[in-house]
């Protein structure tokens, strides 16, 4: 294998290990202990919306984690409410509460906080740019592998 290609691998399971540190870190210093950084990151990734199970399943990149479990404890701890769909009673839909949209906001914060990090480090928004276009690049020619014809042979993956 070659190496670039294997260090991508790695580095993008650990930027994404490294990035959920971070939140677990920013919930320690709020003092939040009934939420982790798994479920915060589901927290925030359903915002405004009201979506079902399957929906954030479908939208977000939750590694390794039950997405189930994860609604079902942070009802329970009062960042989600629920309510079955009328048209199908098997689906339910979830949406933040006050305490989630207060936590939202806190997560929004440490992002701009980061933001204004990252310009003091140096990093210009060009760069970030870059980097996601060549991520998405990837996660195209990883996701065209998926239909079991083979990986893309063209340059445009």
């Amino acid at each position: 294998m070659r190496k670039p290609y294997y260090e991508s691998i790695l580095l993008i399971e650990r930027l994404h290990r490294h990035f959920l540190e971070v939140l677990k870190t920013e919930l320690d210093r709020l003092g939040i202990q009934d939420i982790n950084n798994v479920q915060s990151l589901i927290l925030y990734n359903i915002g405004e919306d009201e979506m079902t199970v399957g929906e954030l399943t479908a939208r977000g990149y939750y590694l390794g984690s039950n997405v189930s479990y994860n609604v079902k404890k942070m009802v329970e701890n009062g960042y989600l409410g629920q309510e079955r769909s009328p048209h199908d009673r098997r689906s339910v839909r979830v949406r933040l509460s006050e305490k989630g949209l207060e936590l939202r906001e806190h997560i929004s914060r440490m992002f701009e906080r980061h933001l204004v990090a990252l310009e003091k480090a140096g990093f210009s928004d060009d760069e970030l740019v870059k980097a996601n276009e060549t991520l998405r690049r990837l996660e195209r020619f990883w996701s065209a592998s998926l239909d079991y014809s083979g990986f893309p042979m063209t340059s445009a993956a």
